[in-house]
């Protein structure tokens, strides 16, 4: 299958520099190891206070949380939202289970493993005082209380490497995350109103991020928020509606791969496409048994 060329850019940029950025979290955790236990009781005992308790009860504030923990993982992961289906729609991968697992995988990687550590990375490095929650002094509880715990560890000679490279990498990752949802809304419109109109889209899209860039930003987290959720209820009552096909695909395969049943595989609920599938399916099988 043709890349295109965002598909092409994030492929090769967003893997790099996930590495990098685990990578680069791991050594400044592993530096500031002692505090590890000291930063979990913080974020348990800050979570379940009776100042926090109490804050709800009086203030809806563990109501809130809740809503904005919501609100950013959808953006942080795109589980149940519906826009990643379009992505791995477009693999190679003939197995929709297999695809589907890979999904999982993905929200599992994000938000256990990669939010878990910057988050370590954060709470260990000393940029904000365990016991009363107070930030270090330049830091306003964004991107700056990440780039001043990478320059904890990465400075060398008063230059602030960590902070260099954590503006490189949300640079690259908004980018290609713009790159993302550019591919989203084009195969929606193309679906809606035929590809020769896409042309018109994308002038419209490159206008959206010029008003979206001068806008504040608390009206943009508004305005995605809101069209997220509407994005969102179409795809959870699909979701209810073809969980029982997911079930019998999931069956299918769990019975061939784990228990190693003799039986055909179903990569499809659609007859046409099953066959087609199976064509294609023959035809890798064949090719990775001639490479073998």
């Amino acid at each position: 299958m043709e890349l295109s060329a965002s598909q092409f850019f994030a492929e090769k940029v967003v893997p790099f520099m996930v590495c990098f950025f685990i990578v680069a979290s791991l050594i400044v955790i592993g530096v500031n190891y002692s505090q590890i236990g000291n930063a979990f009781t913080a974020i348990f005992e800050f979570a379940f206070s009776p100042n926090a308790a109490w804050g709800g009860a009086v203030g809806l504030t563990i109501s809130q949380v809740i809503t904005l923990g919501f609100k950013r993982g959808v953006f942080s992961n795109e589980a149940g939202l519906g826009s990643s289906v379009m992505v791995n729609s477009n693999s190679n991968v003939q197995e929709p289970a297999r695809q589907g697992f890979w999904g999982i995988f993905e929200v599992f990687v994000d938000t256990i493993i990669v939010c878990t550590m910057t988050a370590l990375v954060i709470l260990t490095s000393g940029v904000i005082e365990l016991n009363t929650g107070k930030l270090a002094e330049g830091t306003t509880g964004d991107a700056t209380l990440v780039a001043k715990a990478f320059d904890s560890v990465f400075s060398i000679g008063g230059i602030n490497i960590g902070s260099m490279f954590i503006a490189i990498a949300i640079f690259l990752f908004a980018f290609t995350t713009v790159l993302g949802w550019s591919h989203y809304g084009t195969k929606a419109w193309e679906f809606l109103f035929g590809v020769k109109s896409t042309f018109a889209y994308k002038i419209f899209f490159v206008f959206i991020i010029i008003f979206g860039a001068v806008m504040t930003s608390s009206l943009a987290w508004d305005i995605s928020d809101t069209f997220n959720g509407m994005m969102m209820i179409p795809n959870l009552i699909g979701v209810i509606v073809l969980s029982p096909v997911v079930y019998k695909i999931t069956k299918n395969y769990k019975d061939r791969v784990l228990k190693h049943k003799d039986i055909k595989p179903m990569l499809s609920n659609d007859p046409e496409i099953q066959k087609q599938q199976e064509e294609i399916l023959k035809c890798v099988t064949e090719i990775e048994l001639k490479n073998k």
